[in-house]
């Protein structure tokens, strides 16, 4: 990794998180200076390693206050939003980041005369019942009537070895005996590989993706969340039951416990898992997806083994099988 004095300077937004970490270091080794935009910097210092010195800088930024994104913004080329949220809690409301903090982000932007991407999520709708997807719809709005030729993203769930879905499910099949299946585990998901999005994110950055359009990404396959689970309990050697909740139960799960620290599932989470989570016919015949841009998507099969099998009875050198 080199950096010249003619590279450029992005700001990401996020850029502390699971995705923002492998996004940090797509863009390091192109050579970018990056501006890591986060509310605790004392927390982001795990990106020092994948730049070179003096590569990486930390800054305190909230989506919250358009002062903070100001003084984040000015003077960069490129601005990456990647902020997000699944649950509520306290300030941090889906409406004051991913409604106000994506407008206020694509603002700053404009006003800097930077370009603009923007990670929202396959689901985004403007009239779901669950208030994540409707902002996550207004955010889209926003982006592209504030900065007409922004790149936006909608990934799939993404995968990977931090991520908080796979190891959520392996976690508890160390512990409990039974993994739930949420609507009898029909949902279907396309699972992408966080390495494959901060791809495309940085092939953006990089002007070779169009602007003005969503694009969607998913991974090579379509599995369904009881598919999901049975990948788990395979790569962990664990076998706990795959135990059905009905809707109606797991909604009423989601009121009642979905405000706790540490909740299990919220309401909203659970009405999102009432709709499919895969790449879109129109997204497909618009080539709006990683085989538009020229991205070979990794398989579950590929990446999962890596990071599940510590969570096997003997640990990551026991082999699959082995009483």
């Amino acid at each position: 990794m080199r950096i010249s004095e003619s590279s450029r300077t992005v700001t990401v937004f996020g850029g502390s998180g699971f995705l923002g970490r492998h996004v940090v270091r797509a863009l390091a080794e192109r050579g970018y200076r990056i501006i890591v935009a986060v509310r605790r910097p004392d927390l982001a210092v795990h990106l020092q390693p994948l730049g070179n010195m003096g590569q990486i800088h930390a800054v305190q930024a909230n989506l919250r206050y358009r002062e903070s994104i100001d003084r984040a913004v000015a003077g960069s080329d490129i601005v990456i939003n990647l902020v997000g949220i699944l649950k509520e809690g306290g300030r941090q409301t889906f409406s004051s980041v991913q409604a106000f903090g994506a407008r206020a982000v694509a603002e700053a932007a404009r006003a800097n005369k930077a370009k603009l991407i923007h990670v929202s999520a396959i689901g985004a709708d403007a009239d779901s019942p669950a208030a994540y997807a409707r902002t996550k719809a207004e955010a889209e709005q926003a982006v592209l009537e504030t900065v007409k030729d922004a790149v936006i993203f909608r990934p799939s769930i993404i995968f990977g070895p931090e991520d908080d879905f796979f190891n959520r499910f392996a976690s508890m099949a160390r512990i409990s005996p039974f993994l739930p299946l949420i609507g009898g585990g029909h949902t279907k998901f396309q699972p992408v590989f966080v390495g494959d999005v901060a791809e495309a994110i940085a092939m953006a950055a990089d002007g070779k993706v169009q602007g003005g359009r969503i694009y969607e990404l998913g991974g090579p396959e379509i599995v369904t969340f009881r598919e999901c689970m049975e990948l788990v309990r395979h790569h962990t050697d664990r076998r706990p039951l795959l135990l059905t909740l009905p809707w109606f139960i797991a909604k009423a799960m989601g009121r009642l416990t979905g405000w706790l620290p540490g909740g299990p599932i919220t309401l909203g989470q659970v009405q999102m898992l009432e709709r499919d989570n895969i790449v879109s016919q129109e997204a497909l015949k618009g080539k709006r997806t990683f085989e538009g841009l020229g991205i070979k998507p990794r398989s579950l099969a590929s990446i999962l083994p890596s990071y599940l099998a510590r969570f096997r009875p003997q640990g990551q050198f026991q082999r699959r099988g082995e009483a």
